[in-house]
């Protein structure tokens, strides 16, 4: 499966934007709404035309666990809508599959153009998942609010939040502080089904395999840059840990 990339710079995303408007207009729509908003694919291609025309809003609610999301469209989103949907139905679908026909694009489908469009223009990491994490990079540059995204995505953990949008957190925005209701959220992560538990295990077994990988004469001078920079980062990350849990403790009293 080819790993999928937020699109960061505003010159390719232009491009890429202007390749899908001269592919078909209702892929450019699809992408715009998608990067606006963070709705899923799927959830795209399953609006009708009486939910977006004739608005400049879009108000939508994000996946299970009920996000709601206000989206404002632009002036050019707006006149191709307009354009698009001139003459059609309100129950209609919006993102329809054949000029013609009565069903929406299929998934596979609308993938097939995202990935063509990306091509053209020279850019290979691109796929269904593009316009969520674009939305998502987009939303963590403007307000560094890695929390709000990991429970929009629903996330294990910010780790996993900050490799979907591509970017490395400093030690201080891994120990960034959060709130009462996160840290009760984590609470219960960490409890259910033992997962704490197994987690430090399998991060135990991690260790062991990679000191018993030291003694292995075959293993390059780059495989032990690799495992110093690791560790570094693992110690550093101990030494922060430490601190704020003594000055949360040290708060507490």
């Amino acid at each position: 499966m080819n790993w999928v990339a937020p699109i960061k710079d505003e010159e390719t995303l232009r491009q890429y934007e202007e390749a899908l408007l001269n592919t078909d207009p209702k892929y450019y729509i699809l992408f715009e709404i998608g990067v606006g908003t963070g709705m899923l694919l799927q959830e795209i291609l399953q609006l009708k035309v009486g939910d977006v025309r004739g608005k400049k809003e879009l108000k939508i609610q994000l996946g299970s666990r009920s996000v709601h999301r206000h989206f404002h469209m632009s002036p050019e989103l707006i006149r191709t809508i307009e354009a698009y949907t001139d003459g059609r139905g309100n129950d209609e679908w919006l993102i329809r599959g054949q000029t013609n026909g009565g069903m929406p694009l299929s998934r596979e489908q609308a993938y097939r153009a995202l990935r063509n469009a990306g091509r053209s223009i020279g850019l290979e990491a691109i796929g269904a998942q593009t316009m969520r994490k674009t939305f998502a990079w987009n939303y963590y540059q403007t307000t560094g609010d890695i929390s709000y995204l990991q429970a929009l995505l629903n996330h294990a953990s910010p780790t996993i939040t900050y490799r979907y949008i591509g970017e490395k957190p400093g030690m201080e925005k891994v120990m960034l502080k959060r709130t009462p209701a996160e840290n009760e959220r984590s609470r219960y992560r960490i409890f259910k089904d033992g997962s704490g538990r197994k987690r430090l295990q399998a991060i135990r077994d991690a260790m062991d395999t990679l000191e018993a990988d030291m003694a292995d004469p075959s293993r390059n001078d780059a495989y032990f840059g690799r495992l110093e920079l690791l560790l570094t980062g693992i110690e550093e990350l101990l030494d922060q840990f430490r601190v704020e849990t003594a000055r949360g403790e040290s708060e507490d009293e």
